[in-house]
């Protein structure tokens, strides 16, 4: 029987009975149903999680006894940062959790110039912790100990200079596939553009910082397809998707 896990932002420690806030509380009483002493594993994306028990499931609380540290990594071994244009949305909460799932390590909204939503600053607190929450869910689900931490909301000039590994942005104009590259230092860095594309003068910008054309098929994809469709390919090629195809590799 499967075993749920719950995020949660606080120290661990074995031995600590932790009182989930309300929202954690919400979801093992009203979604999971559980009872008093059924067993649940928390982490709190830094590594490693804890089995547990419902020592408390009341109105009032619902607590956890944490018995046992349990080291488990699910992590590729490949390191991905990923700039994702700001899209709309339903389209932003599906790219950012479809993101952890597939292993990305960064997470960076970046504010190009056909980004659709424009955001203030209590916006974009607003929407940063919308989206961290969405990330720790989603690290719930597919079953990763560590969390990927978003940075602030950027714009492209400032977030383009700070990257490193293989960088590549995602383009229908390029020549270039994933298939001709190589990361590395086992690191790829990813962006992928908004709704209307990258302007043109976007695209010079991503090149002269070193980021390389790629193209994805013959076909134009959404925003939200296209970067899931690469992560999925650059796993493939060069993360744990291959190595589960080439074990001895």
């Amino acid at each position: 029987m499967r075993v749920s896990r719950v995020f949660v932002a606080n120290s661990l420690e074995k031995g600590q009975t932790i009182a989930l806030d309300d929202e954690a509380a919400h979801y093992v009483k009203t979604v999971l149903r559980l009872k008093q002493d059924a067993e649940i594993i928390l982490f709190n994306g830094q590594g490693g999680e804890y089995i547990g028990s419902l020592s408390e499931v009341s109105r009032k609380s619902v607590r956890v006894k944490l018995h046992q540290w349990r080291a488990k990594d699910v992590e590729s071994s490949l390191c991905i940062a990923m700039g994702l244009a700001i899209s709309r949305g339903d389209r932003m909460d599906f790219a950012v959790q479809k993101a952890v799932e597939l292993g990305v390590t960064e997470l960076s909204p970046i504010l190009t110039e056909r980004c659709v939503v424009q955001l203030n600053a209590d916006k974009e607190e607003t929407r940063l912790k919308h989206w961290q929450k969405i990330a720790g869910h989603a690290a719930e689900q597919c079953g990763r100990t560590f969390v990927p931490q978003l940075t602030p909301v950027m714009k492209l000039d400032e977030w383009l200079n700070m990257q490193t590994g293989l960088k590549l942005f995602l383009d229908p104009f390029a020549e270039n596939s994933l298939g001709n590259l190589q990361p590395e230092a086992h690191r790829v860095t990813l962006l992928t553009g908004p709704e209307g594309g990258f302007a043109e003068h976007e695209r010079f910008l991503a090149k002269s910082a070193g980021f390389i054309p790629v193209k994805l098929g013959l076909r134009i994809l959404r925003t939200e397809t296209a970067a899931l469709a690469a992560l999925a390919a650059i796993q493939t090629l060069w993360g744990d998707f291959a190595a589960i195809n080439n074990p001895s590799s």
